[in-house]
């Protein structure tokens, strides 16, 4: 211990902090050497689960230690709470912190249980916290406040499963964060939340996640207005919901999108100057389909309608089949011409006409098993508008057991970037489709700058493994250096 002993404070204070708050404060009876040492740890972690230790104990335990803390300033403070923590004890503790000068604060409860009470922030949280430049908060509740307050300081911000008090304090809270340059929040069931603003000049990296769904996610969705952001990913698994990107987003580098949206060229349109593009995208098929069929369902009825004026009288069945094209026509041929709009509008909004990716020299699509026609459309306008492309990524993903894939049409002419930019090919999740080997063979086929195309496969059987390659080994390759792997 001696030998120990004799490092620098500096260095002794940094192998604490990685140690939680329960082991750091216990080095105190080491020797007098260490007896004060623990008071200035810049990072404190506070684990309720640790050591399983009664709950009474550890609550004391945290309000003691906070209090004979004397670091000027905290850079690090976490609490890891379960359900056993009250209401009251995390108030007081919060509160001890604030008044710590704490730079980087994380509460994350673990409640599993529906019936625990909801945790509450204090209020002082909004009015103390002007050196605060990291927040993180994971299933508490954000309570309202009439008076002023502000972040001053604060860069990032993550919110996970958090509630708030309603639309308007989320539009407050972050438009009171100046120079907040990153956000993550991670939507949970009953959050208070219909319409998620984000207008925030400063922000640089934004990540908004929903897997859940909510009685209140028809009509609910994101608006966002942040024109300085570089990196974007939008994970939103329910199409009755939207996404609204007021004004373009000219520095974006990176973006993901997976959505299940009924319109999401709006999205698109706001990000043409991306350079890495992640993209995962429902179609509108089942938009269309459900419009045609209500033209059909219009039409049925107005047959049962006619057979019905109709009755008995076949004397009137001249007159009535003369007044039913004059009755049916007029509504039929709007309504058709409804689903032909719709149709157009549908397939148009999925994939904006007009809009170039200049700067994209990166693009992976995630093809789901459903919807594999439409995300072979949807790889080929983006290819087309394309014109820089450097490296393209196909992933399968099979949520459902293998479906009847439509036949894959090469098109009349071949995307610009894959002749003259395409060095590099992966397909993740191969399986030796018909329509698989025709993509893959029209890319070998035309592209002329391509290094290298990278197939790998799910598949155990050595002999269809097998099989597979020969396959693509017989393809013809532009490149004449192109290589080819296979995994």
């Amino acid at each position: 211990m001696d030998s120990i002993s004799q490092l620098p404070d500096a260095l002794l204070l940094g192998i604490l902090s990685l140690l939680p708050a329960k082991d750091v404060v216990a080095t105190m009876v080491l020797s007098k050497r260490w007896q004060f040492l623990w008071m200035f740890v810049p990072k404190l972690i506070y684990d309720d689960s640790y050591q399983n230790i009664e709950f009474e104990r550890f609550s004391r335990f945290v309000y003691r230690s906070l209090l004979l803390h004397e670091a000027p300033v905290i850079e690090t403070l976490h609490f890891k709470l379960g359900p056993k923590s009250g209401v009251v004890d995390i108030g007081v503790w919060t509160r001890t912190a604030v008044k710590r000068c704490v730079r980087d604060l994380i509460v994350e409860m673990d409640c599993c249980s529906s019936s625990t009470a909801p945790v509450m922030l204090p209020r002082s949280l909004y009015s103390g916290c002007s050196i605060l430049v990291k927040l993180k908060l994971k299933k508490v509740v954000l309570v309202d406040v009439t008076s002023p307050f502000s972040f001053p300081s604060l860069k990032k911000l993550t919110l996970k499963s958090v509630k708030y008090p309603d639309d308007e304090f989320v539009q407050r809270l972050l438009s009171n964060c100046p120079v907040l340059e990153s956000l993550y929040v991670k939507q949970c069931i009953d959050d208070n939340v219909t319409i998620f603003t984000v207008k925030v000049p400063s922000l640089k990296s934004l990540v908004l996640d929903n897997l859940v769904f909510r009685s209140t996610d028809i009509g609910s969705g994101y608006v966002i207005d942040a024109p300085s952001l570089e990196r974007f990913t939008l994970h939103d698994a329910y199409e009755d919901r939207f996404c609204v990107i007021e004004n373009e987003m000219p520095n974006i580098v990176e973006a993901y999108v997976d959505v299940a949206y009924s319109h999401p060229g709006t999205i698109l349109s706001s990000i043409t100057s991306v350079k890495h593009l992640t993209l995962c995208i429902t179609s509108s098929e089942v938009i269309i389909y459900l419009t045609i069929h209500s033209c059909l369902y219009f039409f049925t009825i107005c047959i049962l309608d006619f057979i019905f004026r109709i009755g008995t009288n076949k004397k009137c069945v001249a007159h009535h089949w003369k007044e039913l094209g004059v009755l049916v026509s007029k509504p039929v041929a709007t309504n058709i011409a409804f689903v032909l709009y719709s149709v157009l509008y549908c397939l148009q909004d999925a994939y904006p006409v007009g809009i170039v990716f200049c700067s994209l020299v990166y693009l992976e699509i995630w093809a789901m098993e459903t919807e594999w026609s439409a995300d072979l459309n949807l790889l080929m306008c983006v290819l087309r508008n394309s014109p820089n492309l450097r490296a393209l990524k196909l992933e399968q993903i099979n949520s459902v057991p293998r479906q009847p894939r439509s036949c894959w049409r090469e098109p009349s002419s071949v995307p610009e970037c894959v002749i003259w930019s395409l060095e590099t090919l992966e397909w993740i999740e191969y399986e030796g489709a018909e329509e698989e080997k025709k993509i893959i063979e029209f890319i070998l086929r035309n592209a002329k700058c391509l290094k290298k195309a990278t197939i790998s496969t799910d598949s155990t059987d050595p002999n269809e493994k097998l099989e597979m390659l020969k396959a693509l080994s017989l393809f013809p390759r532009r490149s004449p250096t192109c290589q080819l792997a296979f995994d």
